[in-house]
């Protein structure tokens, strides 16, 4: 999620689906702004989705690495162990809405990676980093508690950093589900790409930061997904929103309302070990991993076209019908249904914690 942005590739194969630049071509209205019919109003929603938010997480701070992150907690400690991460720009609530069907029989956590959510900033970033930062947190909130190693479940870029920290670390985690998760389009198309990235002059940087809206209202009427495509339910897209924003203080002493991502975080990020086709390849991959993809979603549109991809031979992979790449927002309880039919049945040998 951001505003005005949309997803493409620099010039490696590498794990970076939602990298944010800003879109010049127009989107269909319903792409480019999926709750402007709404007005600021939050649209009706059904009752599973109002029971699941109901049951609030625990809202808590681990430290790690010198920041602060934000993790969402459910369940109790001492039940098996599930850590969600989420895609690029987004937060730990957008597991808020899934994590709870699975708070009766596990302890579930929903962390915010650094530079997002409400987790520090840092002036550098890498998925080194961010392996050790889904490991302090899985220990500080209780996850290794249950008999086993956690399961981690990641989407997009988080499936990204999930994976990789399954290729590193495999004695960190019971096993690894990744939810749509890509690793760049095909060569000529990154290069297409990376020609276009030197015509965008309008990417937030430092002297150039995100907008800041008047109105939380203002700021739903740019709300958009990344990579471009309709919000397949609406009331899942406007809560995801409403929580991808944080109040600020402009310089007149006004009010305003800002993304709460670092927009300054690609700029930051260090992908010299993001590359797939480094780290998918140190002596194969030892840890159970399953991949739920959608069927619409542009991962397989890359897939299909040659895009490399690390991923062990013969990786169980679950296409979920009628969802794009945001499968939570399209399709959250097929999704559910997934994850939860994996945990019953896979992987078929527990490993030790």
């Amino acid at each position: 999620m951001a505003e005005d942005v949309k997803s493409a590739q620099t010039p490696a194969a590498q794990i970076d689906d939602d990298r944010p630049v800003h879109v010049e071509e127009p989107l269909p209205p319903e792409v480019q702004a999926p709750l402007a019919e709404f007005e600021g109003r939050e649209p009706p929603s059904p009752q599973w989705f109002k029971d699941a938010i109901a049951r609030a997480p625990e809202r808590v701070f681990v430290e790690s690495l010198g920041s602060r992150l934000e993790v969402l907690t459910w369940g109790q400690v001492g039940k098996p162990g599930l850590l969600f991460v989420h895609g690029n720009s987004a937060h730990a609530d957008w597991w808020s809405f899934i994590a709870p069907f699975f708070a009766d029989d596990y302890r579930v956590a929903s962390m915010s990676l650094a530079g997002m959510g409400a987790s520090d900033w840092r002036e550098r970033y890498s998925f080194t980093d961010f392996a050790d930062d889904a490991e302090a947190v899985s220990r500080a909130v209780g996850l290794y508690e249950g008999g086993r190693k956690p399961t981690y479940i990641g989407h997009s870029f988080g499936g990204g950093q999930v994976f990789f920290a399954a290729v590193r670390h495999p004695d960190r985690m019971h096993a690894a589900i990744m939810v749509d998760t890509g690793f760049g389009p095909p060569p000529e198309e990154m290069a297409r790409r990376a020609a276009e990235m030197e015509r965008i002059r309008n990417i937030p940087t430092t002297d150039r930061p995100s907008r800041v809206y008047p109105t939380m209202e203002a700021a739903l009427l740019r709300f958009r997904l990344m990579p471009p495509q309709p919000a397949g339910n609406p009331f899942i897209a406007d809560f995801i929103a409403r929580r991808s924003l944080k109040t600020v203080v402009q310089a007149d002493g006004s009010t305003g309302f800002t993304w709460r991502f670092d927009p300054n975080m690609w700029a930051k990020l260090d992908r010299e070990r993001a590359m797939s086709g480094q780290f998918g390849q140190e002596g194969g991959v030892s840890t159970p991993m399953v991949h739920i993809y959608g069927a619409k979603s542009r991962i397989v549109e890359h897939r299909k076209a040659g895009a490399p991809s690390p991923f062990p031979p013969g990786m169980i992979e679950i296409e979920i019908p009628d969802a794009h790449h945001h499968i939570m927002i399209d399709q959250p309880l097929a999704l559910v249904a997934a994850i939860r039919a994996l945990l019953a049945a896979w992987p078929p040998h527990a490993s030790p914690a």
